[in-house]
């Protein structure tokens, strides 16, 4: 699965032809072409409420240029519209709310996407009055 978004001859971002300003510029309607099949029928179907808060403060930021204060967020569903690039959201991964900057490549992704539920375990030695047979740690 490839994202088509490169750099152009001067480092330039395009997305799918379009450079970050075209995408920015555009109405949501058009935005929403340009998405990957799930993304595009997640919004064509209608944003919840919550999303629909979510982008319209996002806008409002936008506009303001000046905070640099993160928005908070359950909606991990939420996908990256243009409007996000540059801001920073807090996005709750099940136990805290973890910071996430959004680049101009994370359009189209979702935003729980680039914030992990999940830990990878390293266990340890076996505690005491373990049994013999669960005291075994291969050595690799």
């Amino acid at each position: 699965m490839s994202q088509e978004y490169r750099t152009g001859r001067e480092g330039e971002f395009t997305y799918r032809g379009h450079t970050l300003e075209e995408l920015q510029d555009m109405e949501l309607d058009e935005v929403v072409e340009l998405l990957p099949a799930r993304q595009r029928r997640s919004i064509q179907r209608g944003l919840s409420v919550e999303k629909e808060k979510l982008l319209e403060e996002a806008r409002e930021k936008g506009e303001e240029e000046t905070a640099n204060d993160p928005i908070r967020t359950h909606l991990r569903d939420m996908p990256i519209l243009p409007a996000f690039v540059g801001m920073t959201f807090e996005v709750y991964n099940g136990q805290a709310f973890e910071r996430v900057r959004v680049e101009p490549e994370m359009i189209g992704h979702y935003l729980g996407e680039f914030q992990l539920t999940r830990t990878s375990v390293e266990h340890g030695q076996a505690g005491i009055g373990a049994t013999r047979s669960s005291k075994f740690v291969p050595l690799k």
